[in-house]
Formats: C-alpha cells, structure tokens, sequence
C-alpha cells in the first residue's frame, strides 16, 4: 500500500483511527501507522483529538489537515481576473481582484496575477513556498498537453504563450490552465452538486460551450477541445458563423446573434448585456428570442444527451441571469429530442454559483494535482 492510498482515505477530511484506516485499507495497523506518520511529518495529516474509550487507553484520530499547504485558484475573463487564495479543502483564504482587458496581453495580466498571489500570501503571514499549486482558467480554447492558448479569437497575443511556463518560473510552484468552461464546470459540479458524477455545464454568452464531467473526471478530449458546442451545426440553419462556417450553433443562440435578431425588430440592443437586461425589464420580444435561442441550444444539447447520457445539464454564463425562457426553451427540445431512458432523471437547471463557478473550479484543479497520488507519492520518497 502506498501513502497516497491511505491519504485518499482521509481527504473527505472524517477523522478516523488507525484501527479504522487499517479495516477499511485491509492491511495491517503496523502498515497504517507507518504511513500516518509519514503524512504527519509532511504536514497533510493531523491528530484531531480522541476516540471514545472502550476501556483503556483511548486512540487517536486523524484527518485531512487543509492548513497545511496553499493553492491558488485564477479566474481570467474578458474584461476581469479574479485571483483566490485557498487551502487543501478548497476553503476561500482571500482573494484579489481587477478590471483587466485580457487583450492588453499575456505579460500585462500574468503580471497582475503574480503580484497578486504574492500579495495575498503576504498579508496572511504564510510563506510563498507554501503555495503548491495554482489553476488558471482562460477565455479561450487551451492546449491541455502543454496548456498554451491556441488561437484564442478575443485574446492578441495570447497564441501558444507559454503561461504555465511564466507563471511557474515566478511563483516556483505548479500550475494548471483550462479553458474558462472546463473550469466553470468543475467548480459548479464541486460547489452545487457533489454527488453528481456525470454533469455538463453550458455556458451562453458571447460564445457557447460546454464543460463534461463523466464518470466523475473531466474530459478534454485528445487535444482540450471537447465540449466545443457553438461551432456545432443547427439542422436548418445557414446563418453564417465568424469561425467561417454557416449554421453554427453560437451564429444563432449566442447573445451577439440574439441581440442582432432584437435589432431586425427595431429594438435598441447593442449586445449580451442588453439583452438580459431587456428580458428582465419584462420584454416580450426579448422573452421569444431567448424561448428560440433555447430550442436551438435543445437540438444540439439533444445530441449531447444521447451521446453522453448526464445527469445534470447545468445553463450559465451570462445569458443565464435573463430569466427562464431560455431554459423552457432548452428543455422542450432535449426532452422531446433525446432518448427516453437518457432524460428519465435528467435534470436541467441554471448555474447557482455564477461568477464564482470559474475560481472554484481553478482552486479545485490545483488541488487535483498538489493532493494527485504522484505528487504526494513524490513528497514522501524525497523526505525518507
């Protein structure tokens, strides 16, 4: 038995005995005490107090000791970044955040943020190289082998620059970057539906896409780009995209195509912005662009249930906050579309962490990898 696999035991953070790792580990207490003292001297386990006695001298408990290290999780959109400070339960320590157009450039907001953790790590009295991992999340498709944006359309600049490489060389830890949606999915499914193993996130906005959890992992596909739904084509339409293509999904439901149809109706609609704000004034015209925006996101999502089989769609990014008809219009199509026995417990709601869902899922991406079997494996040979 390895130390990682005793640890997993504990990361749900329930304190337990030696006797009781040693049951459910099915090895010997000799073997767990071994390793419970390992993980004590690196810092990640701690006695939490006793066991009720039975007679005799009571025995200790252990668990996941979150004070131990810190992670770091990046929210970069558009116009903003978010940076929060967390620990290994993925507890919110203090976060710093700024109005930066991400097109001023790499150097410009990877600069921002290395300053920034290096602020938020200071002003809680912790040391930098407590820092042991930190997620990015980044408007724009992302390469996962080398995690270089590729060719991101609202990013200059940006095209394969190594950011994992600038930010590592001048925090010294680890860090991982994903696409925006990648990472709104994973702090959703962690913040509002924990139990939930098989779960996509869509997220309508300027652009369309979807994050899919499966079977419990993320899946990026062979180069990062699964989950890619606006460049999907909707059956009958010819609308032409700005990827080059006609009839793309984001060339009619995405908010830029919903406000430019709100202007053929002589309506004041500059963009995305408009439109939400326009659905919740009560606009009835507003109300039936969003109800057609939904059934065209249902035929495509109909695919994706088929293909997939989740249990929970979850609908965010901003056109999410604009009231329920885009989400009726969602679900009278995939019900009606997929399979039967894919939307038998099927359920289809809106983001309730909203802005926070993309620093969540950062935060829970660098813990992935600073409590990932092969980093604690690694830590443990390198003390003995």
């Amino acid at each position: 038995m390895r130390t990682s696999e005793l640890f997993d035991l504990l990361r749900d953070g329930r304190p337990r005995t030696r006797a009781e790792l040693a049951r459910t580990a099915g090895v010997a207490r000799s073997s767990v005490a071994a390793h419970i003292d390992a993980l004590t001297r690196l810092g990640y386990v701690a006695p939490v107090g006793d066991a009720a006695s039975t007679g005799g001298r009571p025995a200790s408990l252990f668990a996941l000791n979150p004070a131990a290290r810190l992670v770091v999780g990046v929210d970069v959109g558009a116009t903003h970044v978010l940076v929060e400070l967390a620990d290994l339960a993925g507890t919110p320590l203090g976060d710093a955040r700024a109005d930066l157009d991400v097109a001023e450039g790499p150097e410009a907001v990877l600069g921002w943020i290395v300053e920034a953790v290096r602020r938020l790590v200071d002003e809680h009295g912790r040391d930098p190289g407590e820092v042991v991992a930190l997620g990015i999340g980044l408007p724009g498709p992302v390469e996962h082998a080398t995690g270089r944006p590729i060719s991101p359309p609202i990013m200059p600049g940006w095209h394969r620059f190594d950011v994992a490489g600038y930010v590592r060389e001048r925090l010294g830890c680890p860090v991982l970057v994903d696409n925006d949606v990648n990472i709104m999915a994973l702090g959703e499914q962690r913040t509002a539906w924990p139990e939930t193993d098989d779960f996509v996130l869509v997220k309508v906005a300027t652009g369309i896409g979807a994050g899919i959890i499966s079977g419990g992992r993320l899946q990026r596909g062979a180069q990062g780009t699964a989950g890619d739904l606006g460049h999907v084509r909707v059956p009958g339409s010819s609308a032409p995209c700005r990827c080059g293509n006609e009839g793309c999904l984001e060339a009619v439901a995405a908010g830029p195509a919903i406000a430019a149809a709100l202007r053929e109706q002589g309506l004041a609609v500059e963009g995305t912005g408009d439109v939400v704000a326009l659905a919740r004034l009560g606009s009835a015209e507003a109300a039936r662009a969003l109800r057609q925006a939904g059934r065209d996101l249902g035929e495509v999502l109909a695919m994706l249930v088929n293909l997939v089989n989740p249990s929970v769609i979850v609908i965010g990014g901003r056109l999410s906050g604009a009231g329920e008809d885009l989400l009726a219009g969602i679900s009278e199509v995939v019900y009606r579309r997929s399979l039967p026995l894919a939307t038998e417990h099927l359920r289809i709601a809106a983001s309730t962490t909203q802005a926070d869902a993309a620093v969540r899922g950062a935060v829970a991406l660098a813990i992935e990898h600073a409590l990932s079997p092969e980093v604690l494996d690694a830590e443990t040979r390198a003390m003995a």
